[in-house]
């Protein structure tokens, strides 16, 4: 029995081939992503049954819950499963161009730009505009921060390890600066800031999901018609340009979707920490390197930790609701160290 399922048009133009494997275990996971969402929308301060839910999702359920489930629920789940695969994709494409395992939107500063952006307007702008521009702030923040961190590791070129440790270093700074921030202002605008660095998906709207929609509908595609580049340039850069792929043109044009990914994250549900690093590990071990098939895997694996994170923070601690940030980083501070440990002799 063959290992491989060949998909190709009758011109040839297109083909490709998907193991088994790997569609077995995306199955599996869509199943599971499934019935995360499931639970999501049927645990909280009162319990609706799953089939309730189910019978109410394909229109046939009762008002009983409409407002709960249409208002409240639905769009914090959505919202949540969206943030976590942006995360696990933007995680994903920086260590497939950094080289790097420990590579992540939040340790190499992507985070920490979209954290400034969306803090500077929160203390300076949240009274004179409208809270609708702080996604755009935070976006902002991440590009500005991003493309300071390309700028200063270019040296004849972005090599990986220039890439990463001035990332580091700026990332630094930029949580100096943060905290800078806290401490001179006002202790209102520092509760809300505090809060929102956290990371949660509290009071998400249909605003919110239809606002963060597009950025997962463009840029997730957007990154699989790159997964053949990516694949040739994890070989080394010298292999790279010896198949004829520009370089430095595609890990420039792959940190911009990574940008993308992660600013509009962080803009639509604050500082969510470590996803981006574990989601990408964890779709290694279960089907190998191969880029296509790990940004279908690392999305829906971002998207189940983030979900599984608010549902423990909104149901664990009732009438408490703990933001999810607080979660993802109790799993993610562990897994770094032990990946620090596992490449203690690179």
């Amino acid at each position: 029995m063959s290992k491989f399922i060949t998909i190709r048009n009758k011109s040839g133009s297109i083909s490709f081939q998907i193991y088994n494997k790997t569609l077995f275990v995306f199955s599996l996971l869509l199943l599971l992503s499934f019935s995360v969402v499931l639970l999501s929308l049927s645990v909280g301060s009162s319990f609706i049954h799953p089939l309730s839910v189910i019978k109410y999702l394909v229109g046939y359920g009762s008002e009983e819950h409409a407002f709960i489930l249409h208002t409240l629920r639905l769009p914090r789940t959505l919202l949540a499963f969206m943030v976590g695969a942006a995360l696990g994709v933007s995680g994903l494409i920086l260590q497939g161009i950094i080289r790097n395992p420990l590579a992540s939107p939040d340790i190499i500063g992507i985070t920490g730009g979209a954290s400034v952006g969306a803090i500077i307007f929160i203390v300076y702008f949240m009274g004179a505009m409208s809270l609708q521009w702080l996604p755009l702030a935070a976006i902002l923040g991440a590009g500005i921060v991003s493309i300071l961190i390309y700028l200063l590791s270019w040296k004849k070129g972005v090599t990986p390890i220039r890439l990463v440790l001035i990332g580091i270093g700026i990332s630094a700074a930029m949580n100096a600066f943060i905290t800078m921030m806290l401490v001179i202002s006002e202790t209102t605008v520092t509760t809300k800031a505090y809060l929102w660095l956290t990371g949660s998906v509290y009071g998400a709207n249909w605003q919110n999901v239809y606002s963060m929609l597009p950025w997962i509908l463009i840029f997730i595609p957007l990154t699989l018609l790159f997964s053949r580049v990516v694949n040739a340039k994890e070989l080394g850069d010298d292999v790279g340009i010896g198949l004829g792929i520009r370089v430095q043109y595609y890990r420039f044009l792959l940190l911009l979707i990574s940008v993308a990914l992660a600013g509009s994250a962080v803009a639509f549900a604050g500082g969510i920490g470590f996803v981006g690093l574990v989601a990408p590990h964890i779709a290694r071990m279960l089907i190998g390197r191969s880029f296509a098939a790990l940004v279908l895997l690392s999305t829906l694996i971002g998207g189940m930790i983030v979900s599984i994170a608010d549902i423990i923070a909104r149901t664990v601690f009732l009438p408490l609701d703990i933001p999810a940030g607080v979660f993802t980083a109790g799993i993610g501070a562990p897994f770094f160290i032990y990946l620090l440990y596992r490449n203690r002799n690179m």
